[in-house]
């Protein structure tokens, strides 16, 4: 999981920091787990643009990626450690028991050939999937649920992870990566361990083409822009552009827009830091 540093043979190298890709195993992903991405060019079904600055990007595969866990009590080896384009955690190849393959998210430290499992009554290791009610105090988690049966919700990209603090009743309190802590139930699954990839923060593009290769197209600044397009834009010369807001008039700095009244309120201990 570690990055390197190029030798700058041309200027998009000069700054770039890329990940080394030592961990990956196998180049061509499982073709039965895999199906085809349509590009939406950030448009909807009647070809109006929703989304901007979204376009182009190589084309990718969407890898189904089994955030349930459900196969309870059924081992599964670790046939391979994978790249995904869609996301920037690492997955892992599990060949069951009974046959079946799935593709999970790859959590730190996890090899091939490694069994992992998930249900009651087993082990907290690396990559088992176990119920909040049976996992020690203080266990490091990622893959959470919300609500059971659901799917994880919580901790999946690179480098994050939660911990199990405390239960009481029917409840566990997790502290989650922003640094917010709330209860969960203890019937969620989660899986032991930290997501894969976890220098990923460090990398550094180099070049803007890396962007577009990424489906990510130029972002015109608001204070660069007409009174018309943006609450920003206009003035004589280079004024600052007032006070920051969004286009669509939100202020972007300190303004808190979650419902006050929020029914998930009641769930939340302490709230992340600023």
């Amino acid at each position: 999981m570690a990055v390197k540093k190029l030798k700058p043979i041309t200027p998009g190298q000069r700054f770039k920091v890329a990940s080394s890709f030592e961990e990956i195993t196998a180049l061509k992903p499982e073709k039965s787990l895999t199906k085809g991405k349509t590009a939406t060019g950030g448009r909807n079904n009647q070809g109006r643009m929703t989304t901007r600055n979204v376009g182009g990007g190589h084309k990718r595969k969407l890898r189904e990626v089994d955030f349930k866990r459900n196969k309870f009590g059924i081992p599964a080896t670790v046939k391979t450690i994978e790249y995904d384009p869609n996301r920037n955690a690492r997955i892992a190849l599990l060949y069951y028991a009974d046959g079946e393959k799935r593709y999970i998210i790859a959590p730190n430290g996890l090899q091939v050939d490694q069994k992992v499992v998930s249900g009651k009554g087993i082990s907290p290791d690396v990559g088992n999937a176990l119920y909040l009610a049976d996992i020690p105090l203080g266990t490091i988690i990622h893959n959470i649920e919300f609500k059971p049966g659901q799917g994880a919700k919580i901790a999946r990209s690179a480098g994050s992870y939660a911990q199990l603090q405390a239960r009481e009743g029917k409840y566990a309190t997790i502290k989650l990566p922003s640094g917010e802590t709330r209860i969960i139930l203890t019937t969620c699954l989660a899986c032991i361990g930290s997501v894969s990839n976890s220098d990923h923060f460090l990398e550094r593009s180099g070049k803007a083409g890396r962007s577009r290769w990424l489906g990510r197209r130029p972002r015109v600044r608001g204070v660069a822009m007409n009174p018309v397009d943006h609450p920003m834009g206009g003035g004589e010369g280079k004024s600052s552009g007032g006070h920051p807001r969004s286009r669509n008039g939100i202020p972007a700095k300190g303004f808190k827009t979650r419902k006050q009244k929020n029914p998930s309120s009641r769930y939340i201990i302490e709230r992340r830091k600023k």
